[in-house]
């Protein structure tokens, strides 16, 4: 069962799938070491990894586990970061929540307004039950802009990953449908 991604606007966002042309917007976003010390990996320094990444959105459309989409300013088409909806489980009615996001547009609420969008094209489109993310016990902003979105902490997975040498925690946080429903409604949330 194939997953097509789609093409999402927000007031301030234009979410759409990846084209070649985003490669180096890609690149310089995936190798800013700034944006990536809270990843279990590295920076990229090698251009070939562009491809790969273009590949693996790809298999994810087909084999129906994911979507990724570029987050682009909907007033100049700026390309911002990523967000993706990743290892969709329909069995479990399960799937998984991610992103990011160029250092230079941090705190403008780029990265909830994005996640929202994506979030409520689940919940509309599939029999979505919970949503999975995770952070770095380090990341506040990131574990902030999940709990904007609804999501509740679930607990730590102790010595989870090494970034950057030093052995880190993450957070589990949880999505629930139910939870999701009341959390779209309620205005004080945006």
């Amino acid at each position: 069962m194939t997953l097509a991604t789609p093409t999402l606007e927000t007031d301030r966002l234009r979410l759409r799938p990846f084209t070649d042309d985003d490669g180096d917007a890609l690149f310089a976003l995936q190798s800013d070491p700034h944006v990536l010390r809270y990843w279990d990996s590295p920076p990229w320094t090698d251009r070939s990894r562009v491809a790969r990444f273009m590949e693996r959105n790809r298999t994810m459309e087909e084999d129906g586990s994911g979507v990724r989409v570029v987050v682009e300013r909907a007033s100049d088409a700026s390309f911002l970061g990523w967000c993706t909806f990743n290892d969709w489980n329909p069995d479990f009615r399960s799937a998984s929540l991610g992103y990011s996001f160029n250092r230079s547009v941090w705190g403008h609420g780029y990265a909830t307004e994005s996640a929202r969008a994506l979030l409520a094209w689940a919940f509309e489109s599939l029999d979505l039950n919970r949503v999975q993310a995770e952070a770095d016990t380090r990341n506040a902003a990131s574990a902030r802009v999940l709990e904007k979105l609804g999501f509740q902490l679930e607990g730590t997975l102790r010595e989870d990953c090494i970034v950057n040498g030093d052995v880190s925690d993450s957070w589990v946080f949880g999505l629930l449908r139910r939870d999701w429903a009341g959390n779209a409604a309620d205005p004080r949330s945006r």
